[in-house]
């Protein structure tokens, strides 16, 4: 088991943490699978993953509530952080998608004030008229080599060439809207692409002006990064948005490396047949998740786990507020997984490494300690120059007393 997730208090194991280490591969790979010849080459299954338990919570704390920020795997390359992320796909829920302009589902639309807000879906919802389905989330990948343009979207060169005229088009991150918006090797983006990243995260929508030509597009999607410290460090300002942080190592036992190697082997060699093995286990994983996000609306944090919450981050000195709300976040999600309505102080001990590590500037306390000598510094001067003003305004008057 990973030593930076331990069990929950008084031993009990955790829900998810029962999942992944039921997944073994023994059975699995004793049945003999046959050479299908199919080219269609489907993603590694995520309960097949060896190990490395914190990653696989931690995106599955992610898909489980999208609030929390999204997650960022950090380790050197060959440790298994884009199969992992790769491998959601098979598991991700659906999602309520809105058929409305405005982007109204139906929980925003019973109450009467709803009628200003939303003036298209509320006529439409209380006739009894359909204003929203049902999708499966996605993983959209952004790729290392894409350009403004892809990213944000623009002309379509090719209706502009063929049909001589313009049409605005949307880019990857509007397609990411209610998605989940994959970036390998994050910390190598041009700071152009980063910055239109941060504006849709903070917004949750962006603009695209090309010209007379205006388009607004939603862009409300979970961030899931990686990357290799040893290729560079990562903006601050783009750090920040993911809400848990994982460092990810290479497996340390033999049996567990040598169990990676057998489940790759089988997999390359009958990749169908390898995640058809896996679809039954899959299946009810999903299931589990499923009943996790409904549950997660009736999930409340113990006054317990809020108080030292606030005392650890205070201890820590983490000025950002994204901090607490990651962390309270994580724990909801963490309890609902566990079919519970209450986040405790177990669930808060449980995923604060991930939300919390990393969120601890050393430059941000030297310069505020350094902030506050300088107020104190201030203060004295004042100080001192009132008093000598003033011992002034007394010498004056006795002199003109003596005068008279």
């Amino acid at each position: 088991m990973n030593d930076f997730l331990p069990d929950l208090e008084g031993g009990q194991s955790s829900v998810l943490m029962r999942l992944l280490n039921r997944s073994g591969a023994r059975g699995v790979l004793s049945v003999d699978a046959p050479d299908l010849g199919l080219a269609d080459i489907r993603p590694f299954p995520f309960l097949a993953l060896v190990g490395q338990h914190e990653m696989r919570i931690a995106l599955l704390l992610a898909v489980i509530n999208p609030a929390i920020g999204g997650v960022l795997l950090i380790g050197p390359r060959g440790t298994g952080k884009t199969t992992a992320v790769r491998s959601l796909t098979d598991i991700l829920p659906d999602t309520e998608v809105s058929d409305c302009e405005e982007g109204a589902l139906p929980d925003e639309l019973q109450h009467e004030s709803a009628r200003l807000l939303y003036p298209d879906c509320f006529e439409r919802f209380h006739n009894g008229e359909p204003i929203s389905h049902f999708e499966r989330v996605r993983l959209v990948e952004l790729p290392l080599n894409a350009r403004l343009e892809d990213v944000v979207g623009g002309i379509n060169e090719r209706v502009a060439a063929t049909q001589q005229r313009i049409k605005l088009e949307r880019g990857i991150l509007a397609r990411a809207d209610q998605n989940l918006l994959y970036i390998d090797e994050v910390n190598l983006l041009n700071d152009e692409i980063v910055d239109a990243i941060l504006d849709a995260a903070a917004q949750g929508s962006y603009t695209v002006r090309r010209g007379a030509m205006v388009g607004t597009y939603r862009a409300r999607f979970t961030l899931i990064g990686s990357m290799n410290p040893e290729e560079g460090r990562l903006r601050p300002q783009i750090l920040d948005r993911f809400g848990l942080r994982v460092n990810v190592r290479g497996l340390t036992a033999s049996e567990d490396r040598l169990e990676v190697y057998n489940r790759v082997r089988v997999y390359r060699q009958h990749p169908a047949a390898f995640v058809r093995q896996w679809e039954r286990t899959t299946a009810d994983v999903r299931e589990d998740i499923l009943a996790a996000r409904a549950l997660l609306r009736e999930v409340k944090l113990a006054d317990e786990a809020i108080a030292i919450g606030l005392a650890l981050i205070e201890r820590l000195e983490i000025d950002s507020h994204r901090a607490e709300y990651t962390l309270f976040e994580a724990a909801r999600a963490h309890a609902a997984a566990d079919g519970r309505d209450l986040a405790t102080v177990a669930d808060v001990r449980f995923v604060a490494p991930m939300a919390l590590r990393q969120r601890r500037s050393e430059f941000m306390i030297n310069f505020f300690e350094q902030q506050a000598e300088e107020d104190a510094q201030i203060r004295d001067f004042i100080d001192v120059l009132a008093g000598d003003g003033a011992d002034g305004a007394r010498r004056k008057r006795r002199r003109e007393r003596g005068q008279a």
